[in-house]
């Protein structure tokens, strides 16, 4: 069952006077449960279409349809509330809130979803005991690690049960070690809750992991295959 359908996205960019296409007629179709890696040099439009499955970005023509949702017919209400309680989000920059401990940052989705104070906190500190960090509730980001703060911002986007995950390049600022661990506890999370992850990665690592792997060139799906087929 498709969680996830492209049909004929198109999408392009101002720069100046100059106009760039980003998207060039992805036709993408992901099951509930898949593990899929976005692959691609910079510039090949990956993190376009992960903006538009997120509903961070809008496509200039084509249809996007998330979890029975057709976007071109949802308001801008509609897209937040499908983002809050379905969507996870997992960014190559962390994006967490540096006044915030690692507790708070995880609990902050859930916050908004108007979930009450005490299974907050405690879906959080089950969370981050899975993702490894157990014992550093009260530490700001400024006090982890690169590897640490992304682990935050796994926990951050899976605590809420959300139905699909998107990954924006989620190892390229960790070290090997860190980077495997992550998906490792990615895998982990896809396998027992089903959880349909899409990342995009020019890292051969992360495509190691990937059981389907869907190549972007030039705005277009390049290639796409599952592995062992």
């Amino acid at each position: 069952m498709s969680i996830v359908e492209c049909i004929n996205v198109k999408k392009t960019y101002k720069q100046g006077k100059v106009e760039v296409a980003a998207l060039r007629g992805i036709n993408l179709s992901i099951d509930k449960g898949g593990f899929v890696a976005l692959a691609g040099p910079s510039g090949s439009g990956k993190t376009t279409i992960l903006n538009m499955i997120g509903g961070l970005d809008s496509a200039d023509s084509g249809r996007i349809v998330v979890a029975g949702n057709s976007y071109e017919k949802m308001t801008q209400s509609q897209m937040a509330e499908l983002r809050l309680h379905s969507i996870g989000f997992i960014f190559q920059a962390y994006n967490l809130i540096p006044v915030l401990s690692a507790l708070e940052n995880v609990e902050y989705v859930m916050l908004l979803q108007g979930i009450p104070a005490d299974e907050r906190r405690k879906r959080a500190k089950a969370i981050l005991d899975e993702v490894g960090l157990e014992g550093k509730y009260d530490r700001r980001p400024a006090e982890l690690s690169g590897g640490q703060q992304q682990r935050v911002a796994v926990a951050r986007a899976i605590v809420s049960d959300p139905i699909i995950v998107l990954a924006d390049e989620p190892t390229a600022n960790l070290d090997s070690k860190n980077g495997q661990g992550l998906l490792e506890i990615m895998k982990e999370m896809n396998s027992k809750k089903n959880v349909t992850f899409i990342f995009s990665t020019h890292e051969e690592m992360v495509m190691e992991y990937a059981r389907r792997i869907v190549y972007i060139k030039d705005g277009m799906v390049a290639e796409d295959r599952i592995k062992g087929e």
